[in-house]
């Protein structure tokens, strides 16, 4: 299992801001994209990723109501992810062909209260599924353990796909989440929120591999 810093900024200073934290501690980040509309936050804009010059690599998730739009103003060669919402308004089939054929990997995420039958045979189409375990848009939501189940029952069913949980993720339910099978987790405010960033992603991966050795 890997940890995955995620960051979420609502200006352009704060992101930049964090994309410097970050360089300092990883390579890989997820960056949460949001519209104000899907959820009630709105994230610094979008095509201020295109300008941004750094060595990491990574990931969108895609809050927004309109994901296809998002995509249409945003492009770096950076990006080797983007996952959009399975309750999000676009031609789920036909946006996942269009990120492939932009050597986008796709991923789907599913909000906690989606169930898996309602995703089952689009989630067969995609490369990540990310299950938020928290209601989406905001540092710091509480926890929803109900989520448990259905990432454990999901990673039976979808055997080839990567697993990946966002929110809530803490030093206490690491392990949880190690021993269902999970293939990385998201870490926002329990790593940027911090003094100390970096000190923050160490104890997560020093803890990570105390639990890989039991």
């Amino acid at each position: 299992m890997k940890i995955v810093p995620a960051i979420l900024a609502e200006t352009k200073n704060d992101f930049f801001f964090l994309i410097g934290q970050a360089e300092s501690f990883t390579d890989y980040v997820q960056i949460d994209l949001m519209d104000g509309f899907f959820v009630p936050t709105r994230s610094f804009p979008e095509e201020k990723i295109n300008i941004l010059e750094t060595s990491l690599y990574f990931e969108l998730h895609l809050m927004v109501k309109h994901p296809a739009a998002f995509m249409s103003r945003i492009k770096s060669p950076n990006i080797k992810k983007v996952i959009f919402h399975f309750e999000s308004e676009v031609k789920h089939a036909d946006f996942i062909v269009h990120l492939s054929k932009m050597g986008i990997a796709p991923g789907l995420a599913v909000n906690p209260e989606t169930k898996i039958d309602q995703f089952r045979e689009l989630g067969l189409k995609v490369d990540t599924l990310l299950f938020l375990t928290v209601t989406p848009g905001n540092y710091g939501s509480p926890f929803r353990p109900e989520v448990i189940d259905k990432i454990a029952e999901s990673r039976k069913i979808f055997t080839d796909k990567t697993i990946a949980v966002d929110g809530g993720v803490s030093l206490d339910n690491l392990k949880i989440f190690h021993d269902i099978g999970v293939h990385y987790v998201c870490i926002g405010s329990r790593i940027f929120l911090n003094d100390n960033p970096e000190k923050s992603y160490n104890t997560f991966t020093e803890k990570l591999a105390e639990i890989e050795k039991k």
